[in-house]
């Protein structure tokens, strides 16, 4: 495995080269059928992986789809299409693209809205999660260029609402260097990774972003409203719940992001207060506003709705939960298995370190938990390995987990 002097350098860089713009200039936006069928014209030309990345309207919209694919390849210069006004007209992009190798910053937060545009790489190379795994401590994309290619990134739109057009040329301009210096940090992170011996085991975490399943849907969602805490009721949970399920059939029709139609904190602020009127809903923070006085009467019918709800129907205050208690509880509720946390923890804390590899990344938490919880009822090397197998780790992480899980399941208070 790798000697000190193979881990990244982390020395600071001479100052940065601004880039403000592409070096060929503003791309222009690829929105028709003739565009696209130039542009891909173009791309399949070119060779190797291909850069890719995508501009969403979070925040904004309800509805995660990618406003705007960013493409880049060698020999064929960066393109920028709108698949908006295409309509899912993209067979040729498809037909460029599938099968290829795609190069992606944070890949697991564009692969779902490119996978609904029929978009679906061959294999991928993240070089966000590279970095995590070379050691890089910050690995943000424009931290990365900064400290590997010697270029400073102008960042600033990232939040920007992407949903709106005509797309501002800054914007447009932020969007093609995201794509502009992704391959050669490729290349960069790729190296550091082979002298690290860690690329073997890059490539088994980026094919499993590529092949994970999509997430299955919460079961009670709404119990994610910020401030949920300070509603200790059951009936208060109810309404909760009842405002909630509102606001996003709402934000759902309007293709609204659900926290521009009513704020979490304006939902936990009216379950408090639990006004009689709607003048006294209506005289709360948010309720007030020109715009949600159209609808104050609709958010006061379902707070009604659910002071009415029978007692059978109300929330459990315990929120529902398949895996283990929080870790903060396991001394009282089962002190071996916190002795089992405690020592796995200390131990897998070494191996990253020894490796230069955030703990996070060489066994996901959760899955930690969860085995130290309820063990294999066999604590074999052979046992363990099937535990986190099934678990979704991968084989470089479960040859250096596994002897520390077999050592750490033994503990006892």
């Amino acid at each position: 495995m790798e000697t000190a002097d193979q881990v990244p350098d982390t020395s600071e860089p001479a100052v940065p080269v601004t880039l403000k713009e592409p070096a060929d200039g503003t791309p222009d936006v690829v929105a028709d059928e003739t565009a696209l069928a130039h542009a891909c014209a173009r791309l399949a030309a070119g060779t190797g992986a291909i850069a890719v990345d995508t501009e969403r309207a979070s925040g904004y919209r309800y509805w995660p789809k990618a406003y705007l694919v960013q493409l880049r390849r060698e020999g064929s210069g960066t393109v920028l299409v709108d698949p908006i006004p295409l309509e899912g007209r993209l067979g040729p992009l498809q037909d460029v693209l599938n099968g290829q190798e795609w190069v992606l910053h944070a890949a697991s937060q564009d692969l779902p809205c490119l996978a609904e545009l029929d978009l679906v790489p061959g294999s991928l190379f993240d070089t966000e999660l590279a970095g995590r795994l070379a050691g890089y401590e910050r690995v943000a994309l424009g931290t990365l260029v900064e400290r590997l290619l010697g270029y400073h990134l102008e960042k600033g739109h990232s939040a920007a609402d992407w949903s709106k057009r005509p797309l501002p040329v800054d914007w447009l301009n932020y969007a093609a260097l995201d794509v502009e210096l992704l391959i050669p940090l490729r290349e960069k992170l790729e190296a550091d990774l082979d002298a690290q011996g860690k690329l073997d085991w890059a490539r088994q975490e980026f094919e499993a972003v590529r092949t994970a399943p999509q997430p299955a849907p919460r079961t009670e969602p709404w119990r994610r409203t910020s401030g949920l805490h300070k509603v200790r009721t059951a009936r208060g949970l109810a309404a909760v719940r009842a405002l909630w399920e509102a606001r996003d059939e709402l934000a759902r029709k309007r293709d609204r992001a659900p926290s521009r139609v009513l704020p979490d904190s304006a939902i936990v602020n009216a379950v408090l207060a639990e006004p009689k009127t709607v003048a006294e809903l209506q005289a709360l923070p948010v309720f007030g506003g020109r715009v949600q006085r159209r609808y104050t009467a609709n958010w006061f019918r379902h707070l009604q709705a659910a002071r009415q709800l029978p007692r059978e129907e109300l929330p459990n205050p315990a929120q529902p939960n398949d895996g283990p208690p929080p870790a903060n509880r396991w001394a009282d509720k089962d002190p071996d298995a916190a002795a089992r946390l405690a020592a796995a923890r200390a131990g897998l804390t070494k191996i990253a370190e020894h490796h230069q590899l955030p703990v996070e990344n060489l066994l996901l938490p959760d899955l930690l938990r969860r085995t130290c919880w309820r063990p294999p009822e066999d604590r074999t090397t052979e046992a363990v390995t099937a535990a986190l197998a099934a678990g979704g780790a991968r084989p470089w992480q479960i040859e250096l987990a596994s002897p520390v899980l077999v050592n750490a399941l033994q503990a006892t208070a």
